[in-house]
């Protein structure tokens, strides 16, 4: 157990600081500002969305019917008030998923051009797939699902050595993840 924590640690700090790094455009005093032609969606809230909460508001059905277990809190900050708050679990000898609210909007995430991207529906909201991390690209997965001043982001690690679904798409899985839990969020978030 303590080695699966301290793997999903390490992959939500990689995957902040490199989203951090290639995030929002910056002046040279590194405060983030709006490039010219942006809107309000592409400015960097200064808190994460609010209205649901992914540790406590994902009904457990939905956790079982995906086999996740072993709930974590990974609350995170990174450079330029990039804010992460949610939890992690773990499906044995399967991916790893960590779902959490952030500031990052969808349209952020779309100017940074990120390998495979793909832009569609959930549930009525806009979305953005993305595989973010260079080095292992076919085990992770990051869905940003729109929200009121951010995103629902599931960052999913999908090793290839694990049993049950190293063989599978990482982006595939973490689409059926987040076709499951956005269903639960209120319009209003």
């Amino acid at each position: 157990m303590t080695s699966g924590r301290n793997f999903r640690r390490l992959a939500i700090l990689f995957a902040g600081a490199a989203l951090a790094l290639t995030g929002c455009d910056s002046s040279t005093d590194g405060d983030l500002t709006p490039t010219a032609g942006s809107s309000a969606s592409k400015t960097l809230a200064p808190d994460v969305p609010t209205g649901y909460d992914p540790c406590t508001d994902i009904p457990q059905p939905v956790l079982d019917s995906e086999n996740l277990r072993s709930k974590d809190k990974q609350d995170s900050n990174a450079s330029g008030g990039v804010k992460w708050r949610g939890c992690a679990w773990i499906q044995t000898d399967g991916y790893a998923p960590v779902i959490t609210t952030t500031n990052i909007t969808v349209d952020m995430v779309r100017d940074k051009k990120f390998a495979d991207t793909h832009e569609y529906t959930i549930n009525g909201r806009r979305a953005i797939s993305t595989r973010q991390v260079e080095e292992h690209p076919e085990g992770v997965c990051t869905i940003n699902v729109e929200m009121k001043g951010g995103s629902l982001e599931f960052f999913l690690s999908n090793p290839p050595s694990r049993k049950n679904t190293g063989a599978l798409d990482t982006c595939t899985l973490a689409r059926t993840l987040a076709e499951k839990v956005v269903p639960t969020m209120p319009v209003t978030a």
